[in-house]
């Protein structure tokens, strides 16, 4: 009788403290994934109205955005340490806090470089949100929905960027610049909410169990994808000596940053998990993809507007087009990637976006608007089920206290893959139309523009497609077991 009465009480007590449900805790994180996203795309469209309420030039302006990004893949790696080390959680609902704090900052800015300042606060925020998002799937979803979730989150990320440049239109013109970042505000808070309910408590482990967190790897990392991010992003494509040096200093940061890891007792990121060829292989990959997806955010434009002749409300309509099919795709692709596996998909998702691209190499100027929009629509497929099922393969055998640090380099490698893409890619464009200005170049030079960087986005692809074929081979195990991930 005692038995049963206390079998009932746990019952009872169980139903008390049952959590929140899973898709409860995947809306939160859904929103911490969006708000970033949204954060980048709907302040490139207030940069003229920041630029006439400061009177500020575009180069200064346009370090509102790039502070945000600059942080951002700065420190997604040093982040998603920090969250394995001190508990992802709690980091999770600092960053949700920095960003919406920051978010309140720039709508409140009175000078320019205020609003600047104000951005790094809420990059860092965006920081810590993406980097540590990913890395809760594996705590609160089976393994056997991880690929449906990531399709979620995927879906998430491409709606923040679709909707972006459309929300902060309607809202500059109706109630001025500082209400695109005013507006989230209220979507922060709820984020925080919904993080602090439902996802799990971090576990308590004794100081003695903790790994040290690596200062030196930290720092020498931080300023090396500082240093190679500027390196990318100063001269809007056009490399002069500074960015040279610039990048000469990233390599040589990258050397020093590779020895102090071989040296560090408890290093930030452990050489020996590049044995995976799973987990390098993906990251290769979506370092390349991201880099061919930025070349359609900037090379598009050109085309649409002095190849077809179309007006800004147009283009920004066509535009929209890519995130819309990848909004749409997302939850399929990762219900797709859970019913017939993650590497195989991953390798669909390469072979369509090498299609959509040869695709736009090849298709005439006189195919006209349909003839850009198909292949626009055959490369953001492929992307949705490339991204879904990579970060998969990626993730789901990854030991729980290694999610952290490898969301953030997967979030790391495809922010160096947009940077990549929006210099070196557009200084391809520009050298293919043969001439520094793009707007002002003939119609026929930009169309063989875009034919020209097409053609060498496909080239990327497919060693992409190589790279992920290849990392399907037996591999030899190199290390004991207690090395790898």
């Amino acid at each position: 009788m005692t038995l049963m009465v206390a079998e009932q009480d746990r019952a009872r007590l169980g139903h008390a403290e049952r959590p929140p449900s899973i898709g409860v805790a995947l809306v939160g994180l859904s929103l911490s994934m969006l708000l970033p996203s949204l954060g980048t795309s709907i302040s490139n469209v207030g940069l003229p109205a920041v630029a006439q309420a400061f009177t500020g030039s575009f180069q200064q302006v346009q370090w509102v955005v790039l502070a945000y990004l600059l942080t951002i893949t700065t420190l997604s790696v040093d982040v998603g340490r920090l969250g394995d080390i001190t508990g992802r959680r709690r980091l999770l609902l600092i960053g949700i806090i920095l960003f919406t704090a920051g978010l309140v900052l720039c709508g409140a800015a009175p000078t320019l470089w205020l609003l600047i300042a104000a951005r790094v606060v809420q990059g860092l925020g965006a920081a810590i949100m993406m980097a540590l998002t990913m890395a809760f799937v594996g705590e609160i979803v089976p393994k056997a929905k991880t690929g449906s979730a990531m399709g979620l989150l995927g879906t998430m990320s491409a709606i923040g960027t679709a909707l972006g440049p459309s929300l902060g239109g309607v809202l500059i013109a109706g109630l001025g610049w500082r209400a695109i970042f005013l507006v989230t505000v209220p979507l922060g808070a709820l984020t925080f909410l919904l993080a602090h309910r439902t996802l799990p408590v971090d576990g308590r482990r004794p100081k003695a169990d903790r790994p040290g967190f690596d200062i030196t790897g930290t720092v020498l990392l931080a300023l090396t994808l500082a240093t190679y991010a500027l390196a990318m992003t100063i001269g809007r494509g056009h490399f002069g000596l500074l960015n040279v040096a610039l990048l000469g200093a990233a390599v040589f940061g990258a050397g020093l940053f590779v020895r102090a890891e071989a040296r560090a007792a408890s290093p930030l990121i452990r050489l020996a998990i590049f044995r995976n060829p799973t987990l390098s292989a993906g990251l290769a990959t979506s370092a390349l993809v991201s880099t061919v997806m930025m070349t359609t955010l900037v090379v598009g434009p050109f085309y649409l507007s002095d190849s077809l002749g179309l007006d800004t409300a147009f283009i920004g309509l066509i535009m929209s087009a890519g995130p819309l099919v990848a909004a749409f795709t997302g939850v399929p692709a990762g219900r797709i990637v859970d019913r017939f596996g993650a590497e195989p998909m991953t390798i669909a998702g390469l072979a369509g976006m090498t299609a959509g691209s040869l695709m736009l190499a090849i298709m005439p100027a006189t195919s006209g608007i349909a003839g850009y929009i198909a292949p626009i629509v055959v490369v953001t497929a492929g992307y949705a089920l490339f991204q879904t099922a990579n970060n998969t393969a990626v993730m789901k055998d990854i030991r729980p206290d290694q999610r952290g640090v490898t969301s953030g380099m997967l979030n790391l490698a495809r922010n160096l893959g947009l940077i990549t893409g929006a210099s070196v890619m557009g200084a391809v464009f520009a050298f293919a139309s043969a001439t520094f200005d793009v707007t002002a170049a003939h119609l026929q030079a930009v169309a063989t523009g875009m034919e020209i960087t097409f053609a060498v986005a496909t080239v990327l692809l497919v060693f992409a497609l190589a790279i992920a074929i290849g990392s399907r081979a037996p591999a030899i195990r190199l290390s004991p077991p207690g090395n790898q991930l």
